[in-house]
């Protein structure tokens, strides 16, 4: 996103970094850069109702809610920038702020305060899926575009968006997005799935973490992606290993971002990470990242149907 980091692994946003021990921690092992934890709008509304004791805000308030409203979101955030401001002052690396919103007018609120607090740049973490019957694709399209390219003329720090891989038209929403200006798009945000509890028949969350063979969707699209857009691509979901960092490089990530491999190995894994690159980069002869970056990407011109179509033909029909 135009930010120099010392390494392409990067933190992805998660409560890791909710602490500034930990963001040190970070730093010492080498982290490139950190996305922070995500503010939720929903956390706003929460504190809002909870608050003011809120049920029915209008009938209750009249038109002093708006104002209760502002003040009680300006009041339960204040805590969270308060931090960014003594992170910014303790740390070296980039800090990155990340923001799941639903209304379009707090994208553009939230956004700024982060910029005011000193982060280096801003993620938007755009969990935007078609749940509803009565939502289009059309709908949900024009939604990115009219976030991104009003808070591209709103803020003036560097802004990337994290997707899910739930598009009609991947390729080509991905390239259309690129056009907007964005400096940045994270390929894939861990989406929420569902599981029951069959002993109570009740819904339950599924495992939050990533598995390692979620890797494959995300190396397959930064592949596809990574020569046909006009911004940078980061790599997310399934990263384990030195060498799942290498992969995602080689098909042309930017930066590649880790969660699930540092709460099952913790935060010193990150140098083992920077350390596995290092001796691979050694071991073929590369001195620097750019010398090996997008080497097996899909090329601008090229059709990525054909090298798919092959490489399939190469597994079920064992084609040498």
């Amino acid at each position: 996103m135009g930010i120099t980091v010392d390494s392409p692994v990067i933190v992805g946003s998660c409560g890791l970094s909710s602490s500034l021990e930990n963001l040190e921690y970070m730093q010492e092992a080498g982290v490139g850069a950190v996305i922070l934890k995500s503010i939720f709008e929903e956390q706003i509304i929460y504190d809002i109702k909870r608050n003011a004791n809120v049920i029915a805000p209008t009938d209750n308030y009249g038109d002093s809610y708006e104002y209760i409203a502002a003040h009680v979101a300006i009041d339960s955030l204040s805590q969270y920038f308060d931090y960014i401001r003594k992170a910014r002052k303790k740390l070296q690396i980039p800090i990155v702020g990340s923001i799941h919103c639903y209304s379009f007018e707090n994208w553009l609120t939230y956004a700024k305060r982060f910029e005011d607090a000193g982060c280096d740049a801003l993620e938007l973490n755009m969990a935007i899926l078609p749940y509803e019957t009565t939502i289009s694709v059309d709908d949900i399209e024009r939604l990115f575009q009219n976030v991104i390219q009003s808070l591209k003329k709103f803020v003036s720090i560097p802004v990337s968006v994290k997707l899910s891989h739930n598009f009609t038209d991947m390729a080509k929403f991905m390239q259309q997005l690129s056009w907007t200006g964005i400096n940045s798009i994270t390929l894939f945000n861990k989406p929420l799935y569902i599981d029951i509890d069959t002993s109570t028949e009740t819904l339950q969350p599924a495992p939050k973490l990533s598995a390692p063979e979620e890797l494959f969707n995300t190396l397959r699209w930064i592949a596809i992606l990574s020569k046909k857009v006009r911004c940078e691509l980061s790599a997310s979901t399934g990263v384990y290993s030195a060498d799942d960092v290498v992969k995602l490089l080689l098909a042309g990530a930017q930066t590649v971002q880790v969660v699930s491999c540092l709460y099952k190995h913790g935060i010193d894994h990150i140098k083992t990470l920077n350390d596995g690159l290092r001796s691979w980069m050694e071991a073929n002869d590369y001195n620097s990242i750019d010398q090996f970056r997008g080497k097996l990407a899909v090329k601008a011109n090229d059709e990525a149907s054909v090298l798919f179509r092959t490489q399939f033909m190469k597994y079920f029909a064992e084609i040498n």
